[in-house]
């Protein structure tokens, strides 16, 4: 039997370099690594820097950061998983070193700085553990060849949307790993402390009427007539419509399935997946903390 020797991560780090750690997912490297320009990879856009400053607006918290040199914005909502490099659940506060992750296909402003809505936040920590994200095939590998789990009896298995998962469920998913200690292989393996299952929460199934319903109340009591066009709120209605709605601080991106949608206040064009498509009247802040849209795009969400 082949025997595999452990050694802690700063020790591994010293002896062989980077080549017990995986390099494309990693959120406590070593510090001149976190100064670096956004990594894109099959999967995930990775966002690494220093938050200097944080402002709230429109339900969300808006941290500026320094990438490398240049400015980014992480849009950070109460639903946006934030845990520290050991695995605890933990706040964002000004001073902290964070690795951001979002899916690489997630539509984005053309906006400068850029703004990132991740999809799961890590804050490094002083702690000897870390933080990699990735995709596991059927032998736990990830994507990047660099990371074999081996998980055993000790190890913590849970998922974002809180379902009961099993080491094969880990298989063929996207996942979020803590580990403290690597083999020094190619590649490397790891006894990981926890594994969350980056799956998404089940919405409760309403019924269409119900639905449809609720959205003639809401277009009944809230709407504007601009320009000879009724305009409706966009995120009462579209989350009604079981869409994601994240704020981008002037408009804001819906998501379902595989549809996005990328709307911007004053602006006719949006983005509608990869294409742009056009408004008859412009999105507009008719009131304090409220896009409103064309009625007319909410029966296109509704189709």
């Amino acid at each position: 039997m082949k025997r595999r020797n452990f050694v802690p991560f700063a020790m591994a780090a010293l002896l062989v370099g980077g080549a017990a750690v995986p390099t494309a997912a990693l959120a406590n490297e070593e510090p001149a690594a976190i100064e670096e320009q956004p990594q894109i990879d099959s999967v995930f856009i990775k966002i690494a820097g220093t938050i200097e400053d944080m402002e709230v607006r429109d339900n969300a918290s808006y941290y500026s950061i320094k990438v490398g040199d240049e400015p980014a914005v992480l849009v950070v909502t109460e639903e946006t998983p934030v845990f520290d490099n050991t695995g605890k659940e933990v706040e964002l506060k000004k001073g902290d070193k964070v690795v951001a992750y979002t899916y690489a296909d997630k539509p984005m402003l053309a906006i400068y700085p850029p703004q990132y809505s991740p999809d799961i936040v890590i804050v490094e920590t002083e702690a000897v553990s870390m933080a990699a994200v990735g995709t596991f095939d059927e032998n736990l590998l990830d994507e990047t060849l660099s990371l074999k789990l081996n998980v055993g009896e000790k190890t913590e298995l849970t998922s974002l949307s809180g379902k009961e998962v099993t080491v094969d469920d880990l298989k063929g998913q996207n996942l979020l790993v803590f580990y403290t200690i690597a083999t020094m292989s190619i590649p490397a393996q790891t006894p990981p402390e926890k594994v969350v299952v980056l799956d998404q929460k089940d919405q409760e199934p309403v019924k269409e009427e119900e639905t449809d319903s609720v959205i003639e109340t809401i277009i009944a009591s809230d709407s504007y007539e601009v320009e000879g066009t009724k305009m409706v709120p966009l995120r009462l209605l579209a989350e009604e419509l079981g869409y994601k709605v994240e704020s981008t601080g002037n408009g804001a991106i819906l998501s379902k399935g595989a549809l996005s949608y990328t709307i911007t206040r004053g602006e006719k064009a949006y983005g509608y997946n990869k294409a742009l498509r056009y408004f008859d009247v412009a999105p507009a802040l008719l009131e304090p903390s409220k896009t409103y849209v064309p009625v007319e795009f909410i029966e296109q969400l509704m189709k």
